[in-house]
């Protein structure tokens, strides 16, 4: 028989870890190839886990609410056939050092498997001061899990870093640290702690869902690493408005589907994007990553989550195409169909706000992008013509946050005025859709 291993898959461009949800498999279950092991949850998705082989389940290493980095194992499968591999590598030892030598390996692979932390448990022991070499970790191998630290926490016993440590082993904390740190990985944020509020007669207690949860820690994480600033444009959208409404109609007994107004802005945000293309870009660490395709992030809601689905080569799509992909889009999300795969690949998001009558707002950047635009409601407002009538117009303002490390106010600023002449300039006489 062989052993093969099955690793916390990456889910997505940015995405640097996941949490077991839920198992679908117990120890001793035959699975087929492609069949689901596990829900999985990350801060952008929910998704399964499909097995990598046809065999039997022999140990699963994480458990349910662990969240484990990107490649670090979470099942062991035993495949029909073949013949162990671990014994087949490992050379005969002499016998009479066997016990010896066999003390040894186990005592350096505990110790291999303690010294290897994750970024999740680096970061909390940073927060709250712990030592690691005083925890005993319950994971795989004798393994420290960020939830071994969230019961210290919880307990108020916490070993504090320098207190009775040796030299040598503080110099291997801090190594490994370094080794760690040093990793191409992004670092996530703590845990949020329970916050004792009075809880009166009448008052309602809703639990945090783990999309909840994920959403939380991705927009703090977003605000935590990223500095936002802010800025906004007033753009008038009557002759837009008046061509959209000439022909919805017609277009939506002739496609199937609405021709909404988000389409035209989402339009003329990709064609700005080309012509800017350092907005379409990403912070990572030591260098600015400049991307090549323009796929842009939609926020689309639900009752009690918001999903980010990608529209890609979004400057290649005809306003048609992209109204298509709004609908089509949208529709996965609302009955639970949206696939990782939909989400993956983003590179700037704009966000409809105007549909629930919003005009002003500020949005928290969809990290690891360096932008988002919000749309805000069309409304209608008296405004002073060049020639010094006032008309009622069709106004609508565009809110764009940028993080601050990628981007600056000029090039933002003449990226929001290139989007406001595109659409100033969207008619009958300039524009089509198909």
């Amino acid at each position: 028989m062989v052993i093969e291993q099955i690793k916390m898959p990456q889910l997505g461009e940015s995405v640097t870890e996941g949490t077991i949800s839920k198992w679908l498999v117990s120890v001793g279950d035959k699975v087929n190839k492609y069949d689901p092991l596990a829900e999985v949850m990350t801060d952008k998705v929910n998704a399964e886990i499909p097995s990598s082989f046809t065999g039997i389940i022999k140990e699963l290493i994480a458990e349910e609410g662990d969240t484990l980095a990107v490649g670090e194992k979470i099942c062991m499968i035993e495949l029909e056939g073949g013949t162990t591999a671990e014994a087949s590598e490992v050379p005969a030892a002499p016998s009479t050092s066997s016990e010896t030598s066999g003390a040894i390996n186990v005592e350096q692979a505990d110790q291999g498997n303690k010294a290897r932390y994750s970024p999740a448990v680096l970061k909390i022991s940073q927060e709250h001061g712990i030592d690691l070499t005083k925890v005993s970790g319950t994971g795989a191998g004798g393994r420290i899990t960020r939830k071994d630290l969230l019961k210290l926490i919880e307990s108020g016993n916490i070993p504090v870093a320098g207190q009775g440590v040796e030299a040598k082993n503080e110099s291997a904390v801090v190594n490994e640290t370094k080794q760690e740190v040093a990793k191409p990985v992004s670092t996530p944020t703590p845990p949020a702690t329970a916050v004792n509020i009075p809880v009166a007669v009448g008052d309602i207690e809703i639990p945090v869902t783990g999309i909840r949860k994920a959403i939380a820690a991705n927009m703090l994480r977003s605000k935590h690493e990223a500095p936002h600033a802010w800025t906004m444009i007033e753009v008038d959208a009557t002759n837009l408005v008046e061509y959209r409404n000439t022909i919805k109609d017609e277009f939506k007994k002739k496609e199937g589907f609405n021709l909404t107004f988000f389409a035209f802005f989402v339009k003329a945000v990709a064609q700005a994007l080309k012509e800017f293309p350092q907005i379409n870009s990403m912070w990572a660490g030591d260098k600015i990553i400049q991307k090549k395709d323009i796929n842009i992030s939609i926020a689309v809601a639900t009752d009690d989550a918001l999903y980010v689905p990608v529209i890609k080569q979004a400057d290649e799509k005809t306003i048609k195409g992209i109204a298509r992909e709004i609908s089509e889009l949208a529709v996965k999300v609302r009955t639970g169909k949206l696939r990782s795969e939909d989400m993956q690949g983003g590179t700037f998001t704009v966000n409809n706000t105007g549909s629930f009558g919003s005009v002003q707002s500020m949005g928290i950047i969809n990290y690891p992008q360096a932008a988002i635009l919000q749309v805000e409601s069309i409304v209608k407002r008296p405004v002073v013509m060049n020639n010094g009538m006032i008309a009622v117009r069709d106004i609508v303002n565009l809110c764009m946050s940028l993080d601050h490390r990628v981007l600056d106010g000029l090039v933002c600023g003449r990226f929001l005025q290139r989007v406001k002449e595109i659409l100033e300039n969207t008619s009958k006489s300039t524009t089509t859709i198909y």
